[in-house]
């Protein structure tokens, strides 16, 4: 009978810090940055226990691809390939202490040092199109968090279930690498923690926004980072205002908002399906005010662009988490496993990115992020690629997968925004339609109406 044998050569830290990897990812987020950040905020252990701080912290990045599991179940991830190596069993009241001894600070300055666009992010005319959005998270429902993070309360169902975190972004919206984010309860409202995010705006960015991120403050933090912006604003009773100063030939207006000079552009948007027609208003505010560089129906096809952070959530909430509450019953440990969280998110969005770097005219669009993390995974119960050869693979085993299975080019269809799987079994809005159609989109400037005394 034939048989085949394989061998594997394992390398990873030496005695204590051997569990101490994430896998590939490891290149991503190396021993030495992992030090470098304890040592900065002082965790550095006094003496090597079974639990070394650099171990911990791999343990929580860890925890976070394998979300589903406790963390002895993600120990033994770690652990799975290393085997013929004499690696401790800790408890998990061990793992406990543990992570409290870190605390948050070390996962949050990993955070700051990874965080950033990738080298590969496309530019349109010269600007990097990045994309600011907040969402609502759930954390484990304990009497400590309850301290900090309140329930959503109201509603048909009566309210949320688990006590709520909000998060604010700024994704760059090629790669979807995270440029920063900020956290906190939900008392404080999104617009209250985007002004912290203007401190990584930089000249030659170019910010989208929704229209609750349209008014004048945040305009006039954006305009001092030197940053550009194309923001939907309200229209009706809410609406700023936004006065007629000067006319431009493509129908847009130039005019302030928060002393910022704009330049106003109403669209309308005609969407065409097998199911019917409809047109919908849109109002966006931009401080690129040329309109021979750049015209009003470009800058409304851009908008759309600012659909990719929601995707970066979704990736982070449910293909990540699964749905699942975040499970610190601390709000240290809240915090810290948020970090983690972020963490890990932009190492696997760095390592697709470098993969999509390796192939000439790969859209990172196509790069599917499920295999990714599956792969990424995978490498973690194998113990392999923690320690990069000496000749260097920027693509990688993960990035070797994802670049053998792209996805189809996306499809210009619509789908309904409506909850998907209902909390309770009665439809209270009746009969909603949920299906998804292939459409096409056309886009109308609108020139704004003439003062009467103007008119002919």
């Amino acid at each position: 009978m034939d048989k085949s044998v394989i061998t594997r050569v394992v390398t990873v830290a030496g005695g204590r810090f051997a569990p101490g990897h994430l896998g590939e990812l490891t290149q991503q987020v190396p021993f030495e940055m992992v030090d470098a950040v304890l040592e900065e905020t002082c965790r550095l252990q006094r003496r090597v226990r079974d639990l070394p701080a650099r171990v911990v912290v791999y343990l929580l990045l860890a925890g976070c691809l394998f979300a589903e599991l406790g963390y002895p179940q993600v120990w033994a991830r770690l652990t799975a390939g290393l085997g013929g190596l004499p690696v401790p069993a800790p408890a998990a009241s061990a793992m406990t202490q543990a992570r409290r001894r870190l605390g948050p600070a070390p996962l949050r300055e990993l955070f700051f040092l990874l965080r950033g666009p990738s080298p590969a992010d496309a530019r349109w005319r010269g600007l990097l199109v990045v994309a600011v959005d907040g969402t609502i998270m759930t954390v484990a429902d304990s009497p400590a968090n309850l301290a900090l993070y309140s329930k959503h309360k109201g509603g048909a169902t009566g309210g949320s279930g688990y006590p709520q975190l909000r998060l604010l972004a700024l994704v760059a919206c090629g790669t979807r690498t995270v440029i920063d984010a900020v956290f906190g309860p939900t008392a404080s409202g999104e617009t209250a923690y985007a002004a912290d995010l203007t401190r990584s705006l930089r000249a030659g960015m170019l910010l989208l926004a929704d229209r609750n991120f349209g008014y004048g403050p945040l305009a006039r933090k954006i305009a001092a980072a030197e940053a550009d912006f194309l923001i939907r604003v309200k229209t009706g009773r809410c609406a700023p205002a936004l006065p007629v100063l000067t006319r431009l030939p493509d129908g847009s207006w130039l005019s302030l908002l928060g002393g910022v000079t704009v330049r106003v552009i109403d669209a309308a948007w005609t969407v065409t399906t097998s199911a019917g027609r409809f047109t919908s208003d849109c109002r966006l505010v931009t401080t690129l005010a040329d309109p021979a560089r750049y015209p009003a129906s470009d800058l409304a096809v851009l908008y759309h662009e600012r659909w990719e952070i929601e995707t970066a959530y979704l990736e982070l909430k449910s293909t990540i988490l699964g749905g699942r509450v975040l499970r610190a019953r601390t709000p240290d440990g809240v915090e810290q496993e948020a970090w983690a969280l972020l963490v890990t998110y932009q190492a696997l969005r760095t390592a697709i990115a470098d993969a999509a770097s390796t192939a000439p005219g790969a859209n990172p669009d196509r790069a599917s992020f499920t295999i990714a993390l599956n792969t990424a995974r995978d490498q973690v119960t194998l113990a392999a690629g923690v320690i990069a050869d000496s000749s260097i693979d920027l693509a990688g085993q993960i990035g070797r997968l994802v670049l053998a299975n792209l996805m189809p080019p996306r499809r210009l269809r619509i789908s309904p925004r409506v909850v998907k799987r209902a909390i309770s079994k009665y439809n209270a809005r009746g009969k909603v339609n949920r299906a998804t159609y292939q459409a096409t989109i056309d886009i109308a400037i609108l020139a704004p109406d003439l003062p009467p005394e103007d008119k002919p």
